[in-house]
């Protein structure tokens, strides 16, 4: 039970309400006038104990739990809400801890030195001496000074100290520069700058915000030619890109990402208007990157040397990516009945053969246009392996055959669709001049004389128990986890003539609180929605959310989903227009007991149909239709009509 419901729980919403509203007892139910609007004649606000909710069925049309309430009422915001009624209900709070303050504190203390450190390679570089002929050096690789800007390009002057006595002037310790791998540290003790006679490439996280430095060579003599920041708790190589906190809209924009080797390489394609380019900053890439990507976009293209080291390196990279990208359950029957998981790759890899001897920087220098051309004919990942395996080979060998077939069939079978997959297989079968069913699982060996038995389909998405509760965690869950399928739920109600999904469509302010941090997620262009809705949830609603989030990713089902697939995405529409066909119950529910009310109300008095009774009797109607539209859509998923549903 998360800390809202069990405020809910020990409060009660007549009591609460009445407070300030003067309420009538109505069947089950209290009636009232609504504080919120001006109103004398009609008492439009009622309030539903069984639920813990009130609704007013008046001007406001708004409605919700004993949280939205006070909000309304008082101007609160969510936390101060939820921090005032936690003292009512005698509920204590979980507290921020000191550690997670601390934390926090130094990690931002960190990033400030990284920023003075900015600051500082960049002067060295534009305003001494020492630093003109770096400058001259970077402006003859092609950068131009907006671009060096934009980048925040530096040179670290030839010195053991000078950015160590720098940063101590301004008030850091030399542990807070060791933890933010400004520094190394002497086997005789003492420290001294890490970085000299260099030219310093500020690296920040997807978020822009600092976290170490890449640093190349001035001198052809000087070893590593790249040297960047060590593990620190702000810097992990492994886990980062270079360029994506500047890539990302573009990534977005063009749903499409390239991958490059080395930083100038990002550097010269966002200056010639390639902005979706990022690079693993020298290193093999690594899951994490990929799953980072992966959060812009499924469609990548590696874009690395020619040369036959440079398709080593990418073939090191696409094993790698197979491995990291989402692996969906494809349910396939053998002939003894017995199921096997293949693995399916979830994205569009591609891979860019440049021009020999030639790196994406010197590419676009020589030829801006033609980038987006060598980008466009990049090849699949099967059709590219399969050129560098064969290349120069004699194919016509049979242990050669065999020797390629190992290494393609692999990545074959990782292809998602069936019929791009056989479409591969055949090709390789031409290629190696065999039979198609050499290549074929098993090997084209009899299977015993038995029939193998046809896929059968099973349900693409297994949602949790179809109980009101857990559809809503389901579906809340479903947009933690990607924001994005609001917009395919949004589509799907306009077809039928309904509003877009919207916060009443979740129960309880604490689930409105998180859609509506999602909508904003999904409303700006600075940051991924996925990390966006972290940033705008209410700190107390954090951990309610993550455990939200971490429920929906515990089912297998949905971790390996692919939303292009179909039948997926219908099942998972399904339960979305099963979310707002509950709502459309009780607000039609509630509708009716006002309109039974009024009618006693006007057979006690006397009277004739009053327009109020006409008015909710037209919101009853309105209702109504919009239920069997959803009704007959969501038959439809079942295939068969409502009337056969109802038999």
């Amino acid at each position: 039970m998360s800390v809202a419901d069990e405020i809910k729980e020990r409060i009660d919403i007549v009591e609460l309400i009445g407070q300030s509203v003067k309420l009538r007892k109505t069947g089950k139910n209290y009636t009232g006038f609504c504080p919120f609007h001006p109103n004398t004649r009609t008492p439009a606000f009622v309030v539903f104990p069984d639920t813990g909710n009130w609704r007013c069925f008046g001007a406001c049309n708004e409605g919700g739990d004993i949280f939205k309430f006070v909000m309304k009422k008082e101007g609160w915001d969510f936390p101060e809400a939820l921090r005032r009624l936690a003292e009512r209900a005698g509920v204590e709070l979980p507290a921020h801890t000191q550690v997670d303050d601390a934390a926090e504190e130094s990690h931002q203390r960190l990033r400030e030195a990284l920023e003075v450190a900015v600051a500082f390679f960049r002067h060295h570089l534009q305003e001494t001496a020492a630093g003109e002929p770096v400058l001259a050096y970077l402006r003859k690789r092609g950068l131009s000074d907006a671009a060096l800007e934009m980048f925040e390009i530096g040179y670290a002057p030839h010195s053991w100290d000078a950015g160590l006595t720098h940063l101590l002037e301004r008030g850091y310790s030399e542990q807070e520069l060791q933890d933010a791998g400004m520094v190394s540290e002497r086997e005789t003790g003492g420290v001294y700058d890490r970085f000299r006679h260099r030219i310093m490439i500020p690296i920040r996280d997807a978020r822009g915000r600092m976290a170490g430095f890449g640093a190349r060579i001035v001198d052809p003599n000087d070893v590593p030619k790249f040297l960047n920041s060590p593990q620190t708790p702000l810097f992990d190589k492994g886990r980062m890109l270079f360029g994506l906190d500047k890539a990302r809209k573009a990534i977005r924009t063009a749903d499409q990402a390239v991958i490059v080797e080395g930083y100038l390489d990002v550097i010269a394609l966002h200056q010639a208007g390639y902005a979706n380019a990022v690079s693993p900053m020298g290193t093999a890439l690594s899951e994490d990157q990929l799953r980072l990507l992966k959060r812009f976009t499924r469609r990548i293209v590696l874009a690395l040397d020619a040369d036959a080291a440079g398709d080593q390196a990418t073939l090191r990279g696409l094993t790698l990516a197979r491995e990291a990208m989402d692996r969906q359950a494809d349910p396939v029957f053998d002939a003894r009945g017995l199921v096997r998981h293949e693995g399916r790759l979830d994205a569009e890899l591609r891979v860019v053969t440049l021009p020999p001897g030639k790196d994406p920087d010197e590419v676009v220098a020589e030829d801006p246009e033609g980038w987006s051309a060598i980008v466009g004919r990049a090849q699949s990942v099967v059709d590219y392996v399969l050129d560098v395996l064969t290349s120069g080979q004699v194919v016509a060998d049979p242990k050669m055959k065999s020797q390629v077939a190992r290494q393609v069939l692999p990545l074959i079978e990782d292809v998602a669709d069936p019929v791009e997959r056989e479409a591969y297989r055949q090709k390789l079968a031409r290629r190696l001049q065999v039979d198609e069913r050499a290549l074929q699982p098993g090997g084209g060996k009899p299977s015993g004389g038995r029939k193998r038995r046809a896929p059968s389909v099973e349900p693409a998405v297994q949602a949790p128990e179809a109980t009101e509760a857990r559809i809503e965690r389901f579906c809340l869950g479903l947009l933690l986890r990607s924001p994005e399928i609001a917009y395919r739920v949004d589509r799907q109600l306009a077809e039928l003539d309904l509003e877009r999904l919207a916060p009443q469509d979740f129960t309880g302010t604490e689930r409105q609180v998180i859609f509506q941090a999602i909508r904003g997620a999904l409303a700006q262009d600075d940051q991924d929605p996925g990390e966006s809705w972290r940033r705008q949830v209410p700190e107390a609603l954090i951990s309610y959310a993550q455990s939200l989030l971490e429920e929906i990713e515990s089912l297998s089902a949905v971790t390996s989903m692919d939303l292009n697939q179909p039948k997926v995405l219908e099942e998972v529409l399904a339960r979305f227009l099963q979310l707002r066909k509950r709502v459309l119950d009780s607000d039609l529910h509630q509708i009716q007991f006002l309109l039974l009310a009024a009618q006693d109300e006007a057979r006690l008095a006397g009277s004739e149909a009053t327009d109020e009774q006409a008015v909710l009797s037209g919101q009853v109607r309105k209702l109504a239709g919009q239920k069997a539209r959803l009704e007959q859509a969501l038959a439809r998923r079942q295939g068969m009509s409502p009337a056969a549903r109802a038999g």
